[in-house]
């Protein structure tokens, strides 16, 4: 069989995970291929858009660690690149259940203009990642390493085996390692290795909010991030960040979705979630129009307990995932990535991964595990 080109690794999919995997390797002066199936920069996944969160506060001890040096990871990327991917504003968390590493009494007039409550808990460490920049940077930074990136190249087949062989709709590639970082499309991929997770895709409209009087909601006011849980599992389902990436406009989503296929994704036109926003910032936002100005569409690909999926295959060692980043996963790409890295280099993980493996899906799971 001829091929395209010989690697140490292929990545398959280019958003952030994928992305921030191929630059690790990359480091690690492994010739890495990054495949990606739509033109970069593209919108028809989980990665794109202006703005994340970026917060340490987590319910999970085994989060809030990861985060930790994933902020150094961060930083260490600014440096590298000069450019601002961060930029820090006290965010209020409302989750009764989150490990408080920080508290401040100081939240009184946010918590009064967001109506959260009493119960309110503030990460001061929090602030937003510029996510469309970030992703351009660590790409760029990969190919400055002697990276490849072939962009509108769709993956039709991958044979496993000691040397890894990945067909896609230009070429094959060959590769002694494997990791799949493909979003919503994970599972189509991971049906080639034999293997299939309880992964479901949700289509999330992004909402963002005209004020009424420009600049009221502005972060150049530090108007800080907020999330909002309504229910004792402590799940966030509304959160926001001041008006920033569109002037005048500040951006409140409901963190839950309708099932969707991700190649008809725009099929889906459920607007419920829209209709709860409606009455949440009449209610809060008094100084929002309560009828979204701009609505753009994002993923998420929801595991069961809405924990990432970081593991090797069961059959097939040189075969790496990451998936089911459920709508939180942006942040801890660096992290993400370094860990997929030592996965894909056959090394013991800088982090226990026992809540990411997928021996907890075992009775759930369509294939043996």
């Amino acid at each position: 069989m001829s091929t395209n080109g010989e690697f140490d690794c292929i990545v398959i999919g280019a958003g952030v995970q994928g992305s921030f995997t191929a630059y690790q390797l990359a480091k690690r002066n492994q010739k890495t291929l990054l495949l990606e199936q739509f033109v970069l920069p593209h919108s028809r996944g989980s990665s794109h858009g202006q703005t994340r969160i970026i917060r340490k506060a987590y319910e999970q001890d085994f989060y809030t660690h990861m985060m930790k040096e994933c902020y150094e990871l961060w930083a260490q990327l600014e440096r590298e690149a000069g450019v601002k991917l961060y930029r820090y504003m006290a965010t209020c968390l409302h989750i009764e259940k989150l490990n408080p590493y920080h508290q401040s009494p100081s939240l009184t007039g946010w918590m009064e203009e967001i109506s959260v409550g009493d119960g309110a808990f503030v990460d001061i460490t929090a602030g937003v990642l510029y996510a469309d920049r970030a992703l351009k940077t660590v790409q760029g930074q990969f190919e400055k390493l002697g990276g490849v990136i072939r962009d509108q190249e769709k993956v039709t087949d991958i044979k496993p085996g000691p040397v890894v062989t990945v067909s896609t709709s230009a070429g094959v590639y060959q590769a002694k390692s494997v990791v799949i970082t493909a979003g919503p499309w994970a599972n189509r991929l991971l049906a080639h290795t034999g293997l299939q997770l309880p992964l479901k895709v949700v289509k999330i409209n992004v909402c963002y909010w005209k004020e009424k009087v420009p600049g009221s909601y502005d972060v150049k006011q530090r108007f800080p991030c907020f999330l909002r849980t309504e229910n004792e599992e402590s799940k966030v389902h509304i959160y926001g960040l001041p008006s920033n990436e569109y002037p005048g406009l500040m951006k409140i989503c409901y963190h839950v979705g309708s099932e969707t296929d991700p190649d008809q994704r725009d099929k889906q036109t459920d607007r419920s979630d829209i209709s709860i926003l409606q009455r949440y910032i009449a209610r809060g936002f008094p100084g929002l129009v309560p009828e979204p100005a701009v609505v753009e569409s994002c993923m998420y690909t929801l595991t069961p307990d809405e924990h990432f999926v970081l593991d090797r295959h069961p059959s097939h060692s040189n075969i790496v995932f990451g998936a089911g980043f459920s709508g939180h996963g942006f942040k801890f790409g660096p992290i993400i990535g370094k860990l997929l890295c030592e996965l894909a280099l056959g090394e013991v993980p800088s982090y226990d991964l026992s809540p990411f493996r997928i021996r907890r899906f075992q009775d759930k799971t369509n294939s043996a595990l």
